[in-house]
C-alpha cells in the first residue's frame, strides 16, 4: 500500500512545520512495518487489556511469526486454545495485560502455550469507516 504525498521527517502535531522542502514522493507502510512478508500477518485487537502499551480496541496488529519472543515482548499466543495478546513475562512465567483492570495470566505446567507471533506494530484508524 502506498500513500502520497507524505513528509520524510514527519508532520508536526503542534504548529505547522516548514518541512515542505522534504516531501517524499511515496511512503510504503509495508516497507516500514513488514520486514518478513511470508511470516507476517495482521489481526484486529479486541478489548482494552493492552491500552497502556498503546494497543486499543479495533487496532490492527502486525504480527511476525519468525521472531523469537523475548521477555517483555507483546505477543499473540494461544493458551489452551484461546487466543490473546499480552506482554510476555518469561521471568515469572506469565502473560501480562497493560491495563490495571485485568489480572496477570499465570502459565501453569501442563498448559498448552503456542506463541503465534511477536507484535511488531499496531495501526489505529482515527476516523471510523
Amino acid at each position: 500500500m502506498k500513500f502520497s504525498p507524505l513528509y520524510g521527517h514527519g508532520v508536526s502535531c503542534g504548529f505547522p512545520s516548514p518541512a515542505d522542502d522534504h516531501k517524499e514522493s511515496a511512503l510504503s507502510l509495508d516497507e516500514h512495518l513488514i520486514t518478513r512478508p511470508a511470516s507476517t500477518y495482521m489481526v484486529r485487537a479486541n478489548g482494552d487489556s493492552m491500552v497502556n502499551v498503546g494497543i486499543h480496541d479495533g487496532d490492527l496488529l502486525i504480527v511476525d511469526r519468525s521472531l523469537t519472543p523475548v521477555h517483555g515482548d507483546v505477543v499473540v499466543v494461544a493458551l489452551d486454545g484461546q487466543l490473546t495478546c499480552k506482554t510476555l513475562d518469561r521471568r515469572r512465567g506469565r502473560l501480562l495485560p497493560a491495563n490495571a483492570n485485568y489480572p496477570a495470566i499465570p502459565i501453569w505446567e501442563g498448559q498448552e502455550l503456542i506463541v503465534e507471533g511477536v507484535v511488531k506494530a499496531s495501526v489505529r484508524c482515527h476516523r471510523p469507516s
